[in-house]
């Protein structure tokens, strides 16, 4: 089967292609830096040489990027599952956040997913299966402080999620929303957080991969996942 994962190269993205790699999946991975997702892949080819590791770079904020991308994917195999990770986070708060904040995040958290999504779609109908999850975020459940046009983003990828689940159910397409609270990846580092006070990117991954093994009658709509000491 073939795995579909964007922003894979690091974080919670990297971690989910470690997982399937390790289980010997041929993926297809991206992520906007060249540099980064070539040592990505790369690494999982040397670690992993029983999965087939294809990667390339795309900036999925750009429509004909995100279509781009999918046909390459298609180009490797109809693809089974799709994992919608690519993200950014820029905190701010609505009132003074830069100009051009919403349409960022708007680009890079939803419209990379949606056009994606768009773009793989009609290969996984016409299998009549297959799995998409939506990385989404503890954000999209509840606003805070510093949220701003971030949590806009994620808001609207988790209606992204549920509509598509409503739309796909009688396809034998299923659709998992992510919502994770704090994970320690790169954003964290030098932060002063002890690591572990928060999650491990192998955590949503391990949930992810036993998500997307379950029987074909049944799915998991939505992962929502916290530190054990609960948000920060």
């Amino acid at each position: 089967m073939n795995v579909v994962i964007t922003g894979a190269s690091q974080g919670i993205g990297f971690a989910i292609a470690e997982i399937f790699a390790n289980a010997g999946y041929t993926l297809c991975l991206c992520s906007k830096t060249k540099a980064n997702i070539a040592a990505a892949g790369n690494s999982l080819a040397a670690k992993y040489p029983h999965a087939t590791i294809h990667f390339t770079h795309a900036d999925l904020s750009k429509k004909e990027q995100c279509t781009q991308f999918a046909n390459w994917c298609l180009e490797k195999g109809m693809p089974t599952i799709l994992i919608n990770n690519a993200g950014f986070f820029a905190p701010g708060n609505i009132q003074d956040e830069g100009e051009g904040a919403l349409e960022q995040q708007m680009a890079v958290n939803l419209y990379s997913a949606y056009h994606t999504t768009r773009a793989l779609l009609p290969a996984m109908l016409k299998m009549g299966k297959g799995h998409i999850f939506n990385i989404c975020s503890i954000a999209s459940l509840n606003a805070y402080a510093q949220g701003g046009s971030y949590s806009i983003s994620k808001f609207a990828l988790l209606g992204f999620s549920k509509n598509l689940r409503l739309e796909l159910k009688d396809k034998g397409i299923k659709v998992t929303a992510v919502c994770p609270g704090a994970v320690y990846t790169n954003s964290w580092a030098g932060s002063g957080v002890d690591p572990k006070r928060i999650m491990e990117s192998e955590d949503i991954a391990k949930m992810v991969f036993a998500a997307a093994h379950l029987s074909p009658q049944a799915v998991v709509e939505d992962i929502v996942m916290r530190p054990q000491l609960g948000d920060l």
